[in-house]
């Protein structure tokens, strides 16, 4: 656990495609909200500084996550993207902070070594910011990683915005991020809403950041299973049968 680190675990989403009326970090996985093992691995890393950004039912998911751990809430108004969400998360992070971990609150496989290894990476290569990236056979629905000339992060496209070619790049941005707190303060006021869904990617800020020269890396995960976001009942099945598997293995 490191003092210096706070995690903001983006919780604010509907999540239409679950084709339900419940907020989709309140769906259960084996008995249990998602959001609740998500906030797990989160104080595993950060102690107390986990910050949740809730929106969609927010008095439920709050009433929830505070059952499964005391952190701090910051209200998203409105969806804006998830740029957006980081801008309203930043205010709650402590002045102490060094760095900041982004997670997803529906993404609730993602193991306390992986954020450990991806915060010690970081630490030592002295970034401004570092993705957690896998590689996929088939990537489709997720960022791509773009590199330079010089095999430098200089960005990342969304799958809506990808032209045939970065199609096919198979490196993909898990939506887990580790991010120099002061760098962090000075990309968010420069995202825009000039992309296809009219929203504030916080993808985004591996753009600005390498415009202004910053230091920007990956660590690769070694297990693509822990990066699976829960967006249908589908992937919700799927996800569940690793976990209950996993338990298996270790009982």
């Amino acid at each position: 656990m490191d003092k210096r680190v706070t995690v903001v675990i983006l919780a604010a989403g509907l999540g239409k495609r679950m084709k339900s009326p419940k907020a989709k970090v309140l769906h259960e996985v084996l008995g249990k909200p998602m959001v609740a093992y998500v906030v797990e691995t989160a104080r595993s890393v950060a102690g107390d500084a986990v910050v949740v950004v809730v929106g969609n039912q927010a008095e439920e998911v709050r009433r929830v996550v505070s059952r499964a751990a005391p952190v701090v809430f910051a209200h998203q108004e409105q969806q804006l993207g998830t740029g957006h969400a980081v801008m309203c998360a930043l205010p709650c992070v402590p002045l102490e902070c060094e760095q900041v971990v982004v997670l997803c609150g529906d993404v609730p496989l993602v193991a306390e070594t992986t954020l450990e290894a991806m915060i010690a990476d970081h630490v030592e290569a002295r970034r401004d910011v570092t993705l957690l990236s896998v590689d996929l056979d088939r990537p489709f629905g997720y960022g791509r990683i773009l590199l330079d000339d010089r095999e430098q992060v200089c960005g990342i496209v969304e799958e809506a915005d990808t032209t045939d070619a970065q199609r096919a790049i198979t490196t993909i941005n898990s939506g887990i991020y580790c991010i120099n707190r002061r760098f962090l303060a000075d990309a968010l006021p420069r995202l825009t809403r000039s992309n296809a869904q009219g929203e504030f990617y916080f993808t985004d800020i591996v753009r600005i950041g390498y415009d202004l020269g910053c230091t920007i890396g990956i660590c690769r995960g070694n297990d693509p299973q822990e990066i699976l976001g829960i967006n249908t009942p589908e992937d919700l099945a799927r996800v569940e049968a690793i976990m209950d598997a996993r338990r298996a293995r270790t009982a």
